[in-house]
């Protein structure tokens, strides 16, 4: 699966609600998510109007990494 382009910082932050992030803290322009799924777990996402491609692939990899699961598994979860 594709990774998307153009993704806002928010959207990518709403989209891993789905996952069980909420964002906990928010420092200038970046946004602070944590999980307790599957343990703790802490991600940083730029809250920019277009984050770079990049950026997503690594913050969704991370994502993937903690929750065991394929990058394409987390995408088909997040319905990008």
């Amino acid at each position: 699966m594709r990774i998307p382009r153009d993704v806002s910082g928010a959207d990518l932050a709403s989209a891993l609600r789905s996952l069980g992030y909420k964002c906990t803290r928010q420092e200038g322009s970046h946004l602070r998510l944590t999980t307790e799924r599957h343990g703790q777990h802490h991600i940083t996402v730029p809250n920019h109007r277009a984050v770079k491609l990049g950026t997503i692939r690594n913050i969704l990899k991370a994502v993937a990494n903690h929750h065991e699961i394929t990058l394409d598994e987390v995408l088909r979860q997040l319905r990008f």
